[in-house]
């Protein structure tokens, strides 16, 4: 391997490092801002660790063939130590600004959907509620008015049937002695009384 090609590598895990702190600080402060449990830290601590190694050693495939030298490692520190220097304050800051951000953003939306969606839709339901409301009361109202005013042809008429109705009358209690209905119904009411009582009162 030439000196260029090593210096190439060199340079390359030096970018590395400081894109593993990057990504390190990122998730950390995901992490915190976002209140995640305590046990889930050990965890994605070891996916971090094995998801770097794999793009560190695809990044070393991709400039020597994967050869591993000393200078790979000493890249690697010193993008790490360089990042974690000059730029973890920033990116942890910068970081902290999004989620800030990201978190006003779906406050704001969640609050115009309130006040384009929510509240319309709750206003028009009040408002149908309320035309219910009074349509109900107007039509017993109504039907009120419609009784009083029918209840004297009503009264009218059943003076009127009662010569008819009185010889129906006669004839259907008769009808009801011959069969014996009033036995039959209150036989049955108690068969179905007893019933009940043995099916639905164990």
């Amino acid at each position: 391997m030439t000196l260029g090609m090593q210096w190439l590598t060199m340079a390359v895990m030096l970018l590395s490092g400081l894109g593993m702190g990057t990504v390190f600080d990122g998730y950390r402060v995901v992490t915190n801002e976002l209140k995640f449990p305590r046990w889930w830290i050990p965890v994605l601590d070891v996916i971090y660790w094995m998801a770097a190694a794999l793009v560190v050693f695809r990044v070393l495939y991709a400039s020597n063939n994967g050869e591993v030298r000393a200078y790979v490692f000493i890249g690697l520190a010193i993008g790490i130590v360089i990042y974690y220097f000059l730029f973890s304050r920033m990116v942890i800051a910068t970081v902290k600004w999004l989620i800030g951000a990201v978190r006003k953003l779906i406050t704001f939306i969640l609050k115009c959907l309130e006040i384009l969606i929510v509240k319309p839709l709750l206003l028009i339901y009040k408002m149908v509620l309320v035309i219910l409301a009074f349509g109900s009361a107007l039509t017993i109202f109504i039907f009120k008015i419609v009784i009083q005013l029918v209840r004297p042809f009503w009264k009218l008429f059943v003076w009127m049937v009662r010569p008819v109705t009185r010889p129906l009358g006669r004839w259907l209690s008769r009808f009801a002695s011959k069969w014996q209905l009033a036995e039959r119904f209150s036989k049955m009411g108690q068969l179905i009384a007893r019933l009940w009582s043995k099916w639905f009162r164990r």
